[in-house]
């Protein structure tokens, strides 16, 4: 009786359709969580941390910490791993997707996208990077408004990381125009997602272990590269092709 009670309970737990149910709640939760608005919000508040009480961990965590762990290793993290991120090797990768694909569907709209991604970058991350005007860590001063591109160049313009925000955001955007404008399998579309996962995190850990960028630089790239994905995601699907 215990056996065929375990049996049973067993072939319950494991109903395909539990399982789906699951997946569909998983699914859901990661739409919501990666959300415009959940995203944004996040943004501030990282924000606001980032000026205030996190500005002593932000300290405390600055280390150029490959050098003193595994120092055999940052030739590799500087020139083979950083520049997946970098706009040397994410750009090609978004031209080439956005010209494939615009010549396959014989459409405008997936160029128009990627150009917009590259404006998005430019333009709203990088305006943000421009007024926050927070220093690198080599300056060893993690306040806000205290660096600037004029005044310091390239190290007074560290927040949010413009790497982190790459990852997302132009990653982002070469699956999801995959995703949308090709006949690629749900599967497929997934692991494309995946991929953006990946390079997000690889973007962060180089960065970090190479003692390039403050962490909440690296959260708040992340964060605010979702979002600007998110933006440009919600009006490709809102604004009509005309161009075809």
């Amino acid at each position: 009786m215990v056996a065929e009670r375990y049996v049973e309970s067993e072939k319950t737990i494991s109903n395909p359709s539990d399982r789906s149910q699951w997946t569909e709640r998983a699914q859901g939760l990661l739409s919501w969580a990666t959300s415009f608005w959940v995203l944004a919000i996040g943004f501030v508040i990282v924000t606001l941390a980032a000026a205030g009480p996190l500005r002593v961990w932000d300290y405390k965590l600055n280390r150029r910490w490959l050098y003193l762990f595994e120092p055999d290793l940052v030739w590799f993290f500087q020139h083979i791993l950083d520049p997946i991120a970098g706009q040397a090797v994410c750009l090609p990768v978004l031209a080439i997707t956005a010209i494939v694909l615009a010549r396959k569907r014989r459409s405008w709209r997936p160029i128009v996208f990627a150009i917009a991604v590259e404006a998005a970058f430019y333009l709203g991350i990088g305006s943000l990077k421009v007024l926050f005007a927070r220093p690198s860590t080599t300056l060893h001063d993690p306040r806000f408004f205290h660096g600037g591109l004029i005044e310091i160049g390239g190290r007074g313009i560290s927040y949010p990381s413009g790497h982190a925000a790459e990852a997302v955001l132009i990653y982002g955007a070469v699956a999801y125009l995959i995703a949308t404008y090709s006949d690629v399998s749900t599967r497929t579309a997934q692991l494309l997602w995946w991929g953006v996962a990946a390079v997000s995190v690889n973007s962060v850990v180089v960065s970090f272990t190479l003692g390039w960028h403050w962490a909440t630089d690296l959260i708040g790239g992340l964060l605010i590269g979702g979002v600007f994905l998110r933006l440009l995601i919600i009006a490709d699907r809102r604004i009509p092709d005309l161009s075809t």
